[in-house]
């Protein structure tokens, strides 16, 4: 029995048992693991073809590296004309614009400037990577992998590759000459 069945869902999801579980492999396989693998979370039946996992958790992962730096820019260019940063992430949980770095990642780890939330910047750049890698392979146009890809390049240069992800924002900031958050969860020029 063979399977390929890569997950999703952090440190957190692990401890709690909720990990997206992306299995692909012959059928029968599959109904014979679930019990066993519906332990640590959903399990997602992906395809019977060999690396169908891999591929959902390769654009599930770049969906969430997009979301990281995307949020950033947008807080940045708030903090930087002069909006309050935690304003802003509750504007946007409340609005169209949330998404998994504004409604978990800002007001855990980058508002209170912990960079903590438990995932290294080497292994999203790692997806990013082979994210973008899948799509050339598959010739497809990725305008906005490869300028996500650039950007966790800078991040991993600026930050190091064992840094937390949530530290994609300091180069942001840099650039910037803004900081977002702190003790107060309010903005400071730099």
């Amino acid at each position: 029995m063979q399977i390929d069945s890569p997950v999703s869902g952090g440190v957190g999801g692990a401890e709690k048992g909720t990990l997206a579980v992306m299995v692909s492999g012959p059928r029968a396989d599959y109904e014979a693991l679930k019990p066993a693998l519906g332990v640590i979370g959903k399990v997602f039946f992906i395809g019977e073809k060999p690396g169908s996992g891999q591929t959902m958790k390769l654009a599930n992962n770049f969906l969430s590296a997009t979301a990281m730096v995307a949020t950033s820019e947008a807080v940045v260019m708030g903090v930087k004309s002069g909006l309050d940063p935690a304003v802003m992430i509750d504007v946007i949980n409340a609005g169209s614009g949330m998404n998994t770095a504004s409604r978990d990642k800002f007001p855990r780890s980058v508002l209170p400037r912990t960079f903590d939330f438990g995932f290294a910047t080497g292994l999203m750049v790692k997806d990013v990577r082979l994210c973008v890698e899948e799509m050339k392979s598959l010739g497809l146009s990725m305008e906005v992998a490869e300028a996500v890809g650039r950007l966790w390049e800078t991040v991993i240069r600026e930050t190091g590759a064992e840094s937390d992800f949530t530290s994609a924002i300091k180069p942001i900031e840099k650039a910037a000459g803004v900081v977002v958050g702190g003790a107060k969860g309010s903005h400071a020029a730099k």
